[in-house]
């Protein structure tokens, strides 16, 4: 079996064109409009939920992002900062939102192009401060993650597995999955920034 890496938006779109795959793993949301299209079978499975991190460029100014207004003046004193265009991405707008501050720091926002990680951003100099899933960002070289957000205003993406509808393997794949979901992966799954979901 080959795996393939990509953008949320890219693999929904893909897998909604009817690409053969056998299984697809994305945010638990974009599963269920792919089951609601009938790309995906019947039978969504979580398999890990995410938070979200905060980071900067190896060697820049690390800046408290402790509390709910420590991250706050972090943004808005940020040159540039960029996020993902998925859940995260949508959530983080939100807060920004509430808080009063979104139209003021929109400009300074940098958008990756899909596929693109958001600590590459950072790492290169592009966006001083980037917001992604730990699990994205912890790895990447020639950044420093700074902490994940406060409990007060974190929030966890569930990413969830479904057969495709095009599988040629559909009850292989369904038992990939399930294995993928099962307590013998939650410590591999803390290891790399993530927890088995609840």
């Amino acid at each position: 079996m080959q795996a393939e890496a990509g953008g949320g938006v890219d693999v929904a779109r893909r897998v909604g064109e009817g690409e053969p795959f056998d299984v697809v793993v994305l945010a638990s949301n974009a599963i269920d409009k792919l089951i609601a299209a009938a790309k995906v079978l019947p039978g969504r499975i979580d398999v890990v939920e995410s938070g979200i991190a905060i980071a900067v460029r190896k060697g820049a100014r690390r800046v408290p992002v402790g509390s709910e207004e420590d991250v706050r003046r972090a943004v808005q004193s940020a040159a540039t900062l960029s996020f993902s265009t998925g859940p995260s991405g949508v959530y983080l707008e939100h807060l920004f939102q509430r808080w009063g501050i979104l139209e003021e720091v929109r400009p300074r926002i940098v958008v990756p192009p899909p596929g693109t990680p958001v600590g590459s951003l950072v790492a290169d100099g592009r966006a001083e401060l980037g917001f992604q899933q730990l699990s994205e960002l912890m790895n990447l070289p020639g950044i420093e993650v700074l902490g994940p957000l406060p409990p007060a205003i974190q929030t966890l993406t569930v990413f969830s597995g479904g057969v495709c509808a095009a599988s040629a393997q559909p009850v292989a794949a369904r038992a990939l999955l399930q294995f993928l979901a099962s307590p013998a992966t939650a410590e591999l799954k803390r290891a790399h920034g993530m927890a088995p979901p609840r």
